[in-house]
């Protein structure tokens, strides 16, 4: 557990994403969920034993299974994007596991599957604000990284949950990825939130170093998923940009494996959904068939 400030803590020693707690007198205000059952409880707990307050809320950053899977051990109200929620909707309860080989972290975890959802207790469109004493807590959604994508700020503090919005050191997920919204989120953060202290919600603490390098990393996609639409490329044709797109990137060699499958599959998915696959009778389909 690290503490940012008096009561504003994060632990990224966990299998998933980074998490976040607010320790706060009307209650503790967690941010997404570790996937593993006793690392998820040991984050509560740990949280719990400095709470001020009886009150507990989870914010879940985006739908992502990486974050979310873990929610029903948080045991508590859970409040997300109204389009996070709606991707619940047509789910069955317990996980069965979607997107394989997709490169998520969930996937190196057996026990995820038959894990039961939790579904958003609280849903919000734009823009949420929470007084639980002292600091004001803004959520506002920032779609790109995913549709359902929000930040946690303390604007008092100059503190900012974001999520997927800044990832560090290893591939981005790009199967449901929005690369403008995305680019558009990062200018903002580099710009109206340049002094605060940033916590990924793949890496941790960081700043506004790493929000540029982002912006450069997402315009090289960009530019060559463009280059390939340009020449009516077929969507296998993107697996020759994933070592291009891993160089560069600080990580464990056993990692290696893993993030190559990220790419893999996020870049022929999103490839597929925004420039279009033809099939026999010549019709646009998406990855789903459709």
């Amino acid at each position: 557990m690290k503490q940012i400030e008096r009561g504003i803590l994060y632990e990224n020693a966990y299998l998933g994403v980074t998490v976040g707690g607010l320790v706060f007198p009307h209650g503790t205000i967690m941010i997404d969920a570790p996937i593993r059952v006793e690392e998820a409880n040991l984050w509560r707990s740990q949280l719990l034993n400095q709470r001020r307050g009886s009150n507990r809320l989870l914010i879940l950053l985006d739908s992502h299974p990486d974050r979310t899977l873990g929610a029903r051990t948080m045991e508590s109200t859970i409040l997300a994007h109204q389009n996070t929620a709606e991707y619940f909707i047509n789910l069955p309860m317990i996980f069965k596991g979607i997107n394989v080989d997709s490169g998520a972290l969930w996937e190196i975890y057996n026990e995820a599957i038959g894990m039961r959802w939790a579904i958003p207790d609280i849903t919000f469109s734009e823009r949420l604000t929470l007084h639980w004493g002292e600091p004001e807590v803004i959520i506002e959604y920032h779609p790109g990284s995913s549709s359902g994508a929000i930040w946690v700020i303390i604007p008092e503090l100059e503190i900012i949950f974001v999520g997927d919005t800044v990832v560090l050191n290893q591939p981005v997920f790009l199967a449901d990825a929005d690369l403008e919204l995305w680019l558009q989120a990062l200018v903002e953060l580099r710009s109206t939130y340049k002094n605060y202290r940033i916590i990924s919600g793949r890496g941790g603490l960081t700043d506004v170093i790493a929000v540029r390098e982002q912006i450069k990393y997402l315009r090289k996609i960009l530019r060559a998923v463009e280059h390939l639409a340009e020449r009516e490329a077929e969507p296998a044709a993107t697996e020759k940009l994933i070592p291009r797109l891993l160089k560069g990137l600080d990580y464990p060699q056993e990692w290696q494996t893993l993030y190559e499958q990220r790419l893999k599959h996020g870049l022929h998915q999103y490839y597929s959904r925004v420039y279009g696959v033809k099939n026999e009778q010549g019709q646009s389909q998406d990855e789903d068939g459709k």
